[in-house]
């Protein structure tokens, strides 16, 4: 049993330990192939394929697993070492997140977007992106998105997606109205807001995390981190709610053979969602 914390309270030394894991996955050539999964898994609605990691019931399951994966390779080279999270409700400027030279670097620079400070600067030699949607080999971000600004989420916004009373709902994709998971995941519905919580944060740090190879960027994982504590809050929240569809869809649904229920394996690793419904044996949130 470990403890995921905050990245507020992180020391001085349990970032330093954290940027040397994640740079040494990097350097080993097992960082990249975490990206190269994150990008083949994301698959949209319309696009022909079996969606399990975005658009889909199984969002959080899915990414449950995928965190697991990076937090035992860091694991691996730096016992100890564990995936904090960004809690961007309370954490919501430049000098309160996790962009401190020390820890994730900050923002880009205004010409073309390419992070300067930090760990994680191409300039460094230690940061090189080859694994993408561009053609550059450096770290992009692109906080707010002047050119057409984007807030964070607020404590408002996430907590409407928890007081959702239901898991989910067909047609088990981006277009479902109703529900905690995809008032959480951020697609818009019904002439909404364009995107919400999980995704509005993907597009204000921009950049690299906007795109389906967005674990380019190291804040990828505190993000999912806090994503996965909120789908805990979520079950405390509403005990009697599970998650859904919890049989196999019927052969002439839609759906059929491209969404996963509750006890169906999920690529790539073969986990059904039913086995990663609680994280109570492997680690707590501080």
């Amino acid at each position: 049993m470990y403890t995921r914390k905050n990245q507020k309270d992180l020391t001085a030394a349990e970032k330093a330990r954290f940027v040397s894991a994640v740079l040494e996955v990097k350097r080993s050539g097992r960082y990249d192939d975490f990206v190269r999964t994150h990008g083949a898994y994301y698959v949209p609605d319309g696009s022909p394929g079996k969606r399990v990691a975005h658009m889909a019931p199984t969002f959080f399951p899915w990414h449950r697993r995928f965190l697991l994966e990076f937090e035992r390779a860091l694991q691996a080279v730096a016992p100890g070492v564990t995936v904090p999270y960004w809690d961007w409700t309370v954490d919501n400027t430049q000098e309160t997140g996790p962009w401190g030279d020390d820890f994730l670097g900050g923002n880009g620079r205004s010409s073309d977007h390419q992070v300067m400070t930090g760990p994680f600067a191409y300039r460094t030699g230690n940061w090189d992106v080859t694994v993408g949607v561009t053609v550059n080999r450096f770290l992009t971000r692109d906080f707010g998105r002047p050119a057409r600004p984007v807030p964070l989420p607020t404590r408002a916004d996430l907590a409407r997606a928890v007081e959702e009373p239901l898991y989910d709902a067909a047609p088990w994709d981006s277009t479902v109205p109703k529900g905690f998971r995809n008032t959480f995941e951020g697609w818009s519905v019904g002439g909404g807001p364009t995107w919400r919580n999980h995704n509005l944060v993907h597009r204000w740090v921009g950049g690299a995390m906007n795109s389906a190879t967005s674990p380019n960027d190291p804040v990828f994982w505190l993000h999912h981190s806090f994503c996965d504590l909120v789908w805990d809050r979520w079950q405390k929240a509403h005990p009697h709610s599970g998650f859904v569809p919890v049989g196999k869809l019927a052969d002439d649904d839609p759906q059929s053979g491209r969404v996963f229920s509750l006890n169906e394996p999920m690529a790539p690793w073969g986990d059904k969602p039913s086995s990663l419904l609680s994280h109570a044996s492997l680690y707590r949130y501080a």
